[in-house]
């Protein structure tokens, strides 16, 4: 029969693909217990909503019950307390050089649960509007393997570098910014990167350019709960979150998500913002629910926050930011967004 020390040498070849150590080695098999062929045991996460779980859960059932006489096999998912988390994900390394010379007030984070549902968009705009009303802005496009900030604001790249770090590629009205598609030879080049390197690539924009004095840096995250969102929330210090949804009740399943992933790591969700919210006919100002009723309030108990605005379609704008010109657009409509960012500065997790 198979014992704890059997168990535990095959869960040693069990890597988590991502980190590339072992479910052992990181210390995630906890309360094993091996009882006449049956095994049970407790599977640590990073974080509860950790993207690679069922995959992780998966192998190492696999792996137990390939040990002769196992022929049950419980798992448990758990999750790491906040020491254990940066004792295994290192987030208490070297900042880097520029980040030591950085002024920034507060760090927030644009987040959708799912892609196409105009988080860039929605970025772009209220860095327009916060600059707008007076404050020094700048954008981490942290979708490193879909950057659309360079294109809504018509910059490029290569940014300028000197011997403390990265000099930030600055729009046509002093809004900050930095993205991977500034350092590719080619802009249509594809990114193709594992999770490690994507996630080193946002910390190095975190900590090798220099920022300077900034009053928000906006964080454009990629969509979803993977790597990337993770590696922003908890390796920089996130002040609050702008939830991004559309009308469609399918969005708020995956605001769930999100809003799940948030909680997990302690970030506050500061409110949400609808895009794609309606049409209204220039000829005749009726307006049309193109993707049904609006659910947005319903995202919003979700995530415990406001609606802070209601963006409609407009083909105006899709045509002036694929022209590169997102500065140019009227962002009334984000006013009671930007008044809420300059009264809650929660504190950073």
């Amino acid at each position: 029969m198979a014992t704890t020390s059997d168990v535990m040498e095959v869960l040693k070849k069990v890597m988590d693909p991502e980190l590339h150590r072992s479910l052992v080695d990181l210390n995630m098999v906890r309360d094993l217990s091996v009882n006449d062929g049956r095994v049970s045991f407790v599977l640590a996460l990073t974080i509860p909503e950790c993207p690679l779980r069922d995959q992780l859960e998966r192998d190492a059932r696999a792996a137990v019950l390939a040990l002769p006489g196992v022929h049950e096999v419980q798992i448990t998912l758990g999750a790491m307390n906040e020491q254990e988390r940066q004792a295994v994900l290192g987030t208490n390394e070297h900042p880097g050089v520029a980040a030591a010379n950085n002024r920034i007030e507060r760090v927030i984070a644009v987040m959708s649960g799912k892609g196409g549902v105009g988080k860039s968009l929605v970025t772009g705009l209220l860095a327009t509007a916060l600059k707008r009303a007076g404050q020094r802005v700048g954008i981490l496009d942290a979708d490193i393997t879909g950057p659309s900030i360079p294109k809504l604001f018509g910059v490029h790249g290569p940014p300028k570098g000197n011997e403390t770090g990265i000099e930030p590629v600055q729009s046509r009205t002093g809004i900050k910014m930095m993205s991977i598609n500034f350092l590719l030879p080619d802009e249509g080049e594809a990114v193709i990167w594992r999770g490690p390197m994507i996630s080193g690539a946002i910390k190095q924009f975190w900590g090798d350019v220099e920022w300077g004095v900034l009053d928000t840096l906006l964080v454009d995250l990629p969509p979803g709960t993977s790597d990337a969102a993770l590696t922003v929330m908890q390796s920089l210090p996130i002040n609050g979150i702008l939830m991004v949804t559309t009308p469609q009740s399918l969005a708020n399943m995956i605001v769930r998500k999100a809003v799940k992933m948030a909680q997990a790591v302690n970030v506050p969700i500061l409110g949400v913002i609808e895009n794609m919210a309606g049409f209204v006919a220039p000829d005749t100002g009726k307006r049309y629910d193109i993707f049904g009723p609006s659910h947005a309030d319903e995202a919003a108990t979700l995530a415990g926050a406001p609606v802070l605005a209601r963006l409609p379609i407009d083909p105006q704008v899709a045509a002036l930011c694929d022209a590169g010109e997102i500065e140019t657009l009227p962002t009334d409509v984000l006013n009671a967004c930007v008044e809420t960012l300059a009264q809650k500065q929660p504190e950073a997790v």
